[in-house]
């Protein structure tokens, strides 16, 4: 009894003299908003993390800041639309900074959960919430898809060229404005009638797949497209695209323009021979750069809008297929880009961002 008394004073000693000591520490540093103490949180929409398109593109621009500033960046991924409001709630309870959200489908959650954590700050793809502390990222992207029409009506051996789409939303109905435009300038130019299948600008209504993951339905859609002639597809789809560049590739004679980013770097490699060029939105670059910001204290929530002149939105190479552009038709879309650049040339849509 008398050993355990004994340990138990001079635990209670030790106790005391700790006591002693932590009130002369030095009271703990306050957080700091450095790199270091700063992370950023994710969340796709229903596509998935591999979706050659935005959320890939988003994904590498959060990886990116993460390599290059030295923030924490996870990724919540959604498979169905009953994984989004979930998710971004657990992104803001994560208690990071900075909460990027993927497309239109997480309008709702970002809006609801930006007004309740007016501290958080949040980004979002390819939709425009105002407030605050969110952060839309923006592309006019019929900009280069009207380089892209432009080239399709100038490669085409059949006088017929084709889009679709995933869905009839503003993002993807941009795409197809922007391209069928592109056509009728090179018929306006050239004295040319190529005709452009998919989409009737002025009624705002075309093909739509109706979704943004069923590969079949692309190859659907693009089969038909072929059957009526048609030699060179953009599809507006997500990995509904894949379906079009196998149908595309099947048939031997029609070629594919992909979106979002570079196909050729992130498609199959099978595709390779087939991809004209891409519709190509910088989301990674604007995602590295806005995130890098946040971290450095610089947050402010008007728009980003991807353009031609800031070098957002552009077409990509043509790579395997460069032989088949006359350098007379390269000279001219280098041409245009400039005018559309200088404003001399105005791409309009009604989906555009402002």
């Amino acid at each position: 009894m008398k050993s355990r008394l004994r340990t138990v004073s001079l635990l209670s000693i030790v106790a005391a003299a700790a006591l002693v000591l932590a009130g002369c520490s030095p009271a703990p540093a306050p957080a700091t908003s450095s790199a270091s103490a700063y992370c950023a949180r994710m969340v796709t929409n229903s596509g998935g993390i591999d979706d050659r398109s935005f959320n890939q593109s988003s994904w590498a621009g959060l990886q990116a800041a993460e390599k290059n500033a030295g923030i924490s960046a996870e990724v919540l991924v959604s498979t169905n639309e009953t994984d989004l409001a979930p998710n971004v709630e657990q992104a803001v309870g994560s208690g990071c900074q900075f909460v990027l959200t993927v497309g239109y489908e997480l309008t709702a959650a970002t809006t609801e959960q930006a007004a309740g954590h007016p501290d958080t700050h949040f980004a979002i793809v390819d939709d425009q919430i105002t407030a605050p502390n969110v952060k839309s990222i923006l592309f006019d992207t019929a900009q280069a898809s009207f380089l892209a029409g432009y080239l399709a009506a100038g490669v085409t051996q059949t006088g017929k060229v084709a889009t679709f789409g995933g869905g009839n939303q503003p993002p993807v109905t941009l795409f197809m404005d922007g391209f069928v435009d592109g056509v009728a300038k090179y018929n306006a130019v050239h004295g040319t009638s190529v005709q452009a299948l998919g989409w009737d600008k002025a009624a705002q209504d075309g093909v739509f797949t109706g979704d943004f993951e069923d590969v079949n339905k692309g190859k659907t859609v693009t089969q038909a497209f072929i059957d009526q002639g048609a030699d060179v597809i953009l599809p507006v789809a997500g990995q509904v695209g894949e379906g079009a560049a196998a149908a595309a590739l099947e048939s031997g004679r029609t070629r594919l323009i992909w979106v979002d980013n570079d196909g050729y770097e992130t498609l199959s490699a099978e595709y390779k021979p087939i991809l004209l060029t891409s519709v190509m939105k910088k989301t990674g670059d604007a995602v590295e750069k806005i995130v890098t910001d946040d971290s450095k204290g610089t947050f402010e929530s008007s728009p980003y809008i991807g353009t031609l002149a800031n070098g957002g939105v552009d077409i990509a190479p043509f790579h395997d297929l460069a032989s088949s552009v006359p350098a007379e038709l390269s000279t001219e879309l280098d041409g245009l880009r400039a005018d559309i650049v200088a404003g001399s040339l105005v791409v309009s849509s009604p989906s555009q961002p402002k």
